[in-house]
């Protein structure tokens, strides 16, 4: 595989933070330029980012002395990468013009936004779970007037830890879920040191979260169909989804709670079954981020716990456990994914990963 050149716009936050320690050793992708707004261009990533780095370990030593960029010009972050991974904290139709504008001037952009997401020529990828949408691709460069230039996203963090649980069942046709999602305050950008009032606390509303926890595993389940100018995505019709998301006093770690009905007859050791031996494109493709196994059961039903079982397969797995039957619905269980990993960061790494493999990034020469 060749090296890539990579970008991380939006690098003083989080989860720009994030991308940065895990593409620290990464054998495909070095990073060669980070980038964040005009008040932190020109500042070394070390004094742009000041006390705010969230981990315990530091800086990498290649990206602590990197001049930071302004995000906003491409034309020279574009003479030093082959693509940019993006985590900017903007307002949502600036951050579709950026993502856009990077897309046209030829620069492929995997997002950790949620502005393009609802766009049915807009890729929005978990690798072991829709790979084949990387086809729309060819219909968005259509779309954007470029030739090799587009957006893939990666989808909303806190559906990451239990959409994972339920597709290797979608084929048992479920037909109503109902899911409560207790999330870190990194989801927030926060650590405790930061966010002091979240010590010993829960928060029932998070803006926006529901809904998009509501709505995005539907286009994570859709189809391609053939649109005037190529493949484009089709939600899928079911399950419906009602979700509640609270903000919970931990650092790392999101937990749904999760009831599902289905249209089809299934036991739980059915259903243990799929999950034990669900097989992944990622891993058959041996990306290197690629989870082995991707799903992970307790039969201890007092696990996963956030803090012992988020870093499950360096943070990439996701671990499910108290499998049982529901009064109202038919089985019930719990699920936990690490929020900034794979709901984040990580999850754009793997997915850039599988769009370096499938042959839509490639090294400039």
């Amino acid at each position: 595989m060749d090296q890539f050149r990579v970008g991380i716009i939006g690098a003083t936050g989080m989860v720009g933070q994030r991308f940065i320690s895990l593409l620290k050793d990464h054998p495909w992708f070095k990073v060669n330029c980070v980038a964040a707004s005009a008040r932190s261009a020109g500042k070394t990533y070390r004094e742009a980012v000041g006390d705010r780095w969230a981990f315990d370990w530091p800086i990498p030593e290649n990206v602590a002395e990197m001049t930071v960029m302004d995000a906003s010009d491409i034309d020279s972050i574009g003479q030093k990468v082959d693509f940019v991974f993006c985590a900017v904290d903007m307002k949502k139709d600036e951050i579709r013009a950026l993502e856009e504008n990077y897309a046209k001037h030829e620069i492929p952009v995997i997002s950790n936004n949620s502005a393009c997401r609802g766009l049915n020529d807009v890729p929005m990828v978990v690798p072991e779970i829709n790979a084949a949408h990387l086809e729309v691709i060819d219909t968005q460069r259509k779309r954007l007037g470029s030739r090799y230039g587009f957006i893939a996203v990666k989808p909303n963090c806190s559906i990451q830890s239990y959409v994972p649980a339920l597709t290797p069942l979608l084929d048992f046709a479920p037909e109503k879920v109902s899911v409560c999602t207790y999330q870190a305050i990194s989801g927030a950008g926060k650590t405790f040191r930061t966010w002091p009032e979240m010590v010993d606390n829960v928060i029932p509303y998070i803006g926006g979260e529901d809904e998009k926890s509501e709505q995005e595993p539907l286009k994570l389940w859709g189809h391609l169909e053939d649109g005037e100018n190529g493949k484009v995505i089709v939600n899928a019709a079911s399950p419906v989804i009602s979700a509640q998301c609270l903000r919970v006093a931990c650092s790392d770690g999101h937990m749904a709670a999760v009831s599902v009905s289905f249209g089809k007859k299934v036991t739980k050791e059915q259903i243990l079954e799929r999950w034990n031996s669900y097989e992944t494109e990622a891993q058959r493709l041996e990306l290197p981020s690629a989870p082995k196994p991707f799903l992970q059961y307790f039969d201890d039903p007092s696990r996963p716990q956030t803090k012992l079982d988020r870093d499950f397969q360096n943070g990439f797995g996701v671990s499910i456990g108290r499998l049982r039957e529901d009064k109202i619905f038919d089985w019930r269980f719990v699920c936990l994914s690490h929020n900034t990993i794979r709901g984040a960061a990580g999850g754009g790494i793997l997915t850039a990963e599988l769009l370096a493999r499938k042959g839509y990034l490639k090294a400039k020469k």
